[in-house]
């Protein structure tokens, strides 16, 4: 793993921080700083291979407190390679890709959660002095509200993987983290996700080869408005996840491996 793809032309640049500080000023949203402690945390060959963000140094920060998890992720995503029918396939094959990669941290002990909010209402009446009473009375009821799941937990690392679902899943999994850490169960975050523009030129590219029609060739990746990095980036640096560090991996052109 970790081997560097044949890419066609123009598709290993990365995009710098201050490009995307400068499309959230464009957004007009207020900007909380990335840091790029994911360069000292992260091999080498992870670094190749997938564009990277953070708030918080969330990277060398969950390497330190969760050696354990961040091994695993770090073995996860080294093995994992973007396939040509994950681009050409409709839809942009999201359930296969999603499903091998939270396959691989199942088989490492991660699993699904779900978080729920528990609220106690205790109703006090008082005691009427005067007429002799002592004991104030209490009515108690316990209201339990459903929340959403995360696609995998670990110790005291929360991970999700949107690869190519509706955008909303992203402010889904944004509040369940700031929930989990303001809570103090957890001590940081992990999406992983993917790029729009050079992936999508990959995929029409890929499909052409394929002997798609060029209709039908646009077609591959052709929404925006699904879960990608400039539909994250904006929430990220608004600051929706409070003060939860956050990690984002996103795969993209430089992931893909010709067969």
């Amino acid at each position: 793993f970790g081997r560097s793809p044949s890419l066609p032309d123009g598709l290993r640049q990365t995009l710098p921080v201050s490009e995307t500080h400068r499309r959230v000023r464009r957004l007009g949203c207020s900007l909380v700083d990335l840091t790029d402690s994911y360069r000292e945390a992260l091999p080498q060959s992870v670094l190749a291979r997938y564009e990277l963000r953070e708030t918080r140094m969330a990277a060398k920060l969950l390497a330190a407190t969760n050696p354990a998890e961040f091994r695993d992720i770090v073995s996860v995503i080294e093995g994992f390679t973007l396939t040509t029918a994950d681009l050409i396939s409709p839809g942009g094959n999201e359930s296969k890709l999603a499903f091998r990669l939270n396959g691989a941290f199942r088989q490492l002990g991660w699993r699904e959660a779900r978080v729920d909010t528990r609220i106690g209402l205790d109703l006090v009446t008082q005691p009427w002095l005067e007429g002799g009473e002592r004991r104030e009375t209490v009515r108690s009821t316990q209201v339990l509200n459903e929340g959403y799941k995360v696609d995998n937990v670990k110790g005291r690392v929360a991970l999700d993987v949107e690869w190519n679902a509706k955008d909303g899943n992203l402010d889904r999994d944004i509040g369940a983290y700031r929930t989990l850490y303001d809570a103090g169960l957890i001590d940081g975050a992990v999406m992983i996700s993917r790029t729009h523009d050079d992936l999508r030129t990959l995929a029409v590219q890929l499909a052409r080869e394929a002997r798609m029609s060029l209709v039908e060739a646009r077609k591959r990746l052709g929404t925006t408005t699904t879960t990608n990095y400039d539909r994250l980036m904006p929430r990220i640096t608004r600051g929706d996840v409070g003060g939860c560090p956050f990690l984002a991996i996103f795969i993209c052109g430089r992931t893909w491996e010709r067969a």
